[in-house]
């Protein structure tokens, strides 16, 4: 099971990666071309953006792993350990609800906009709105990855538990 998380996790690190990679890229000669030569790439801004709602829902999963979502403790501070616990298993049960619902909203809507096409590169919008249901799946599995420890000791992954350690390829 560590092998299958391990590579889960280097997938979508890898997928951030690359996504951002490419989006730099695109800029960086949308901006020279448009200083240098007066001419600007017509597809650039369009694919940057689209992109960029990619890398926002694929790097969620990667986020919560770490507990680098926004949190308010101070209620839960208050309350006793085991009532603590309980707490972080109702937010785990709302969190899977509500990924769940965003999965199908987000599927249906991707679905509904798949006759529609871009402006710039004429992709159907489903394949930019399908962000949506795919990100909530791989929050669902992050989730589902580091419950155990999020709900009995309010423990997220630490940089060294995390398999394919994020912190360790970007520095590097």
């Amino acid at each position: 099971m560590k092998t299958l998380e391990t590579v889960f996790v280097e997938l979508n690190k890898w997928a951030l990666i690359l996504l951002l990679g490419a989006m730099s890229v695109i800029v960086f000669a949308n901006v020279a071309l448009r200083y240098l030569t007066n001419f600007s790439i017509p597809w650039a801004e369009e694919v940057a953006r689209y992109m960029m709602v990619w890398m926002t829902f694929l790097g969620a999963g990667l986020t919560l792993r770490y507990g680098g979502h926004v949190a308010i403790g101070n209620v839960m501070e208050a309350m006793s350990p085991k009532a603590q616990r309980l707490l972080r298993a109702f937010i785990v049960l709302a969190l899977l609800a509500f990924f769940a619902v965003m999965i199908w909203v987000g599927y249906n809507y991707a679905m509904r906009m798949r006759f529609q096409l871009t402006p710039a590169t004429r992709i159907p919008f489903s394949t930019v709105y399908a962000a949506i249901p795919v990100g909530f799946a791989l929050l669902t599995v992050h989730l589902l990855l580091i419950v155990r420890g999020y709900v009995a000791e309010n423990r997220f992954k630490e940089a060294a538990d995390v398999p394919g350690d994020l912190s360790g390829s970007l520095s590097a």
